[in-house]
């Protein structure tokens, strides 16, 4: 009799990273899927429900660990260095050789088209959900005195987070890691005083 295989959940979630990053959503077939898992199709809709499914879970793992490491650094005591670090963390891992180059996030949201509107919404959702959490560690700042009385923390949130949305689509074009930390070197001389 045959031994049933058991689906090793993180090595599936691991795979389907790789394969929505460098594909797409969209262009991600089931069978792609169950392919590179080594599953049946029974087997999927079992562990994950249906693609979107995986596809979120997927999504909340990118966030915790990866762009979550790069959102860590805005724990530092000065929220400057919390920026520059962040952004820094962000060029590695939009360059890391290991994965498709930029965001996977952004990779995706990108081509979603109008009838994947669940998707839509929750890209947009994961954005400003991140444009928030920044934007709450600026206005601590600004409590504190680490930056300008005047300064307007939703303007400097959405500058900083366009900065590392465009250094994603920048290393999808070709861009180094050495082009993308001199992007966040330029960045950081327009930094309020």
């Amino acid at each position: 009799m045959a031994r049933t295989r058991i689906l090793d959940i993180d090595s599936a979630i691991e795979t389907a990273t790789q394969l929505f990053w460098r594909n797409g959503y969209e262009r991600t077939s089931l069978s792609d899927l169950t392919q590179a898992m080594g599953i049946t199709p029974p087997s999927f809709y079992f562990a994950f429900g249906n693609k979107e499914g995986l596809f979120k879970q997927v999504l909340a793992r990118y966030s915790q660990t990866r762009l979550g490491y790069a959102e860590q650094a805005l724990a530092l005591p000065k929220v400057r260095d919390g920026v520059e670090t962040m952004l820094s963390r962000l060029a590695a891992l939009y360059s890391d050789p290991d994965y498709p180059p930029g965001c996977l996030a952004l990779n995706n949201a990108l081509p979603c088209v109008k009838s994947n509107e669940p998707m839509r919404e929750e890209f947009a959702e994961m954005r400003a959900a991140r444009r928030a959490r920044l934007c709450a560690r600026l206005e601590q700042a600004k409590a504190e005195g680490d930056l300008p009385a005047n300064e307007h923390c939703e303007s400097l949130a959405r500058y900083i987070m366009t900065v590392g949305w465009g250094m994603a689509i920048d290393a999808q074009s070709g861009a180094t890691r050495e082009d993308l930390l001199r992007t966040v070197a330029n960045t950081m001389k327009a930094w309020p005083v």
